[in-house]
């Protein structure tokens, strides 16, 4: 049980925290043939469009309604309706998504009301899909908008009467999950012959794969058929805590049923995920993940050497910050410091004192004493002037390659995860040599010497 306490200061240092438009709009980018829009100025754009281009090293589709100032004032309508058809004309996507920002937020834009007007007038945009999400960006983060705008989407898309196809399955998943994640999550749902729909699906878009074709909208992703079959699947399951306001809405919608999982890191974890799909399919356990958990036990015990005792110290977005930290405490470790973005109830039951809802100069602070600092690219200088390791966990990350395709779910992601840090740790374990042990200088003259003959 922690504390959590958020931190008052007249200023951000070294912010931790991105914004939820940012990450409504990266939720979008999980659905195939989509255009993610900002409603907002064009730097507000422009902040995401670099973040995502420099961590994924991928083209990015992002639009703006480019809001003036003089728009702002009188009303930021006008520039959502001409986006939409200059995007339509253009791309011509499947799905618009557009998020709000603080700009607009403030000005009080009825969207939602202005889109059913809009789209009544205009036949010609025939079956485009167009899903508005509220994401000021001056409260909450990275995490709450992706929720929200993946709560949007399950909860007006999917088609209530579907007919029931036997072995279908949703799968709601959070935004702490990498490209890796979620491919491992088909693949396991998949071993049991099940056919999984994942909402969103960033490993068919931003997988950095290369297209036979430029396409102005996302590469692949869920479609919007498959979102609308939704309703259909046997049954749902949510990762991530952020995820259950999703769940929810699908179940209101189609009256499905779901199980939330916290975390699908650590043996107990996957030990219920694979329980739960071999009650679905009616199917025992392959063996491979039977030898993977094996495997996974091998790794724990030969690791938990390097974790022992040692202080960590992790800055992250809620639900990745649950997932190490609870993974890292089974280990051995003590959690010294922790520091994260915004309000979630896991956040209490965290394994550590206290929880911080603050920036990552609040990390560096707490950080002194620790024997490894994690969190995303911004805390290179915090852990270089602490000189202590450091491990690029998050987004974003910038200075490094293929952060989309590092696996940490499953009974393989987990081992990975555990051989990388305890890698980190023991490279910077004290190694012994023969000056460790320095005599007393009275003992050196004291020393006998041989007499040759």
């Amino acid at each position: 049980m922690s504390t959590v306490r958020t931190v008052n200061k007249a200023c951000t240092v070294n912010p931790l925290k991105l914004s939820q438009p940012v990450g409504g709009a990266l939720a979008f980018m999980g659905l195939d043939n989509a255009m993610p829009l900002l409603h907002g100025s064009q730097g507000c754009t422009a902040f995401g469009m670099v973040l995502f281009v420099r961590h994924f090293r991928e083209t990015v589709p992002l639009q703006t309604t480019a809001m003036s100032e003089v728009a702002t004032v009188m009303g930021g309508l006008e520039n959502i309706g001409k986006a939409i058809l200059s995007i339509y004309q253009r791309a011509k996507p499947s799905v618009i998504g557009i998020c709000s920002t603080g700009v607009t937020e403030t000005k009080g834009d009825d969207v939602d009301g202005y889109l059913k007007t809009f789209m009544a007038a205009h036949p010609e945009l025939g079956d485009l899909v167009v899903v508005y999400v509220s994401t000021p960006d001056f409260k909450d983060a990275f995490q709450d908008g992706w929720a929200k705008t993946v709560a949007q989407i399950v909860g007006t898309l999917p088609d209530p009467q579907a007919p029931k196809v036997p072995g279908a399955i949703n799968f709601l998943v959070g935004s702490h999950m990498t490209v890796a994640d979620v491919e491992e999550l088909r693949d396991i749902s998949e071993a049991f012959g099940l056919k999984p729909t994942i909402l969103p699906d960033l490993s068919g878009s931003m997988d950095g794969h290369v297209p036979e074709n430029f396409s102005p909208t996302t590469l692949g992703g869920t479609t919007v058929p498959e979102i609308r079959a939704m309703g259909g699947a046997e049954f749902t399951i949510a990762v991530g805590e952020q995820m259950r306001p999703a769940a929810e809405a699908l179940m209101a919608r189609t009256g499905q049923s779901y199980m939330l999982f916290d975390r699908l890191t650590g043996i107990e974890a996957n030990d219920q995920l694979l329980e739960c799909l071999s009650q679905i399919s009616g199917r025992p356990v392959p063996l491979k993940y039977r030898r993977q958990r094996s495997q996974l036990m091998d790794a724990m015990l030969d690791s938990h050497f390097f974790y022992g005792g040692k202080r960590f110290a992790i800055g992250a977005e809620p639900d990745l910050l649950w997932s190490l930290a609870t993974l890292f405490a089974e280990m051995g470790a003590e959690i010294a410091a922790a520091v994260t973005t915004t309000q979630s109830p896991m956040l209490e039951r965290l394994p550590c004192a206290e929880v911080l809802i603050g920036d990552l100069e609040d990390l560096e602070d707490r950080a002194k004493d620790c024997d490894i600092l994690i969190t995303t690219s911004h805390g290179r200088q915090a852990a270089e002037r602490l000189h202590i390791p450091f491990v690029r966990m998050g987004l974003p990350i910038f200075d490094r390659l293929g952060a989309t395709h590092r696996l940490s779910i499953g009974y393989r992601g987990t081992r990975d995860l555990l051989f990388e840090i305890g890698n980190v740790l023991m490279a910077n374990e004290h190694e012994n040599h023969p000056e460790s042990w320095p005599l007393p200088a009275e003992n050196h003259a004291a020393r006998p010497t041989l007499a040759l003959s």
